[in-house]
């Protein structure tokens, strides 16, 4: 199994600190999850996660039965899911991952962010070469075995397992696999009852790049800049 690395969050989570900007990101998981697969949680992983992550940021379930709603009728607008790459200051690798209605908006803000923040832009696979998507699933780690669970899970799609910590230091256990067996993985979890705080798919950068903090605090700037932007679901970047 691999190791698990994870990026700096201090400022890369201050943004979802933000109850109504995470409560945006989430609603707009469970209209894109409810107009691919319909509104029944049982037949449509899609939404399966996007509840788990309602969850995560507790999120009230009136407004989580009002998105089901809203997306399921005529009038809800239809989101596209739109991923942007370039750099970061001092060459650090960045993925923007973005919902939006409106291409030409997005995409001119997000150009806007990267060179106001000193970063640079690129064209669709200027970076991207040097991420892997994954599944990513945050498990609360009470009463977990880490060892026979590791055992237990690759001939599902495990790759990675280890420790992490949430938004607000708690002690969370890091799952990740391919993209490809995200589902699989997904059920072989829900089937052993797991505690699954979230699920998503992410962009893990290959190699860290470690600066001084100096120079990290730049960089961060420019993630969390483009993370306060209403178009943007995830902003995942290479900074160790």
């Amino acid at each position: 199994m691999g190791r698990i690395f994870e990026t700096r969050k201090h400022t890369m989570f201050a943004r979802w600190n933000k109850m109504a900007k995470a409560f945006t990101r989430v609603t707009k998981e469970i209209t894109i999850a409810v107009k691919a697969g319909g509104t029944s949680a049982e037949s449509n992983p899609a939404l399966r996660r996007a509840l788990q992550n309602a969850r995560a940021v507790n999120m009230p379930k009136d407004k989580v039965d009002n998105a089901i709603k809203r997306a399921s009728g005529q009038d809800q607008k239809d989101y596209e899911i739109i991923v942007y790459e370039g750099y970061a200051p001092h060459g650090v690798p960045v993925i923007v991952e973005t919902a939006t209605d409106n291409v030409v908006r997005t995409v001119a803000n997000v150009r806007m962010h990267f060179k106001d923040w000193g970063g640079n832009m690129g064209n669709a696979g200027s970076v991207g070469f040097m991420f892997k998507r994954m599944g990513v699933f945050r498990l609360d780690p009470a009463g977990i075995d880490h060892d026979s669970l590791e055992l237990d899970l690759i001939d599902h799609g495990l790759q990675e397992l280890g420790e992490g910590t949430g938004e607000k230091g708690e002690k969370q256990l890091i799952i990740r696999c391919d993209f490809a067996d995200f589902g699989k993985l997904q059920s072989a979890l829900e089937e052993r009852k797991l505690n699954v705080l979230s699920a998503s798919s992410e962009y893990v950068a290959q190699t860290p790049v470690d600066l001084p903090d100096e120079k990290a605090q730049e960089v961060l700037k420019m993630v969390d800049a483009l993370e306060q932007d209403d178009d943007v679901q995830h902003v995942f970047h290479a900074l160790a």
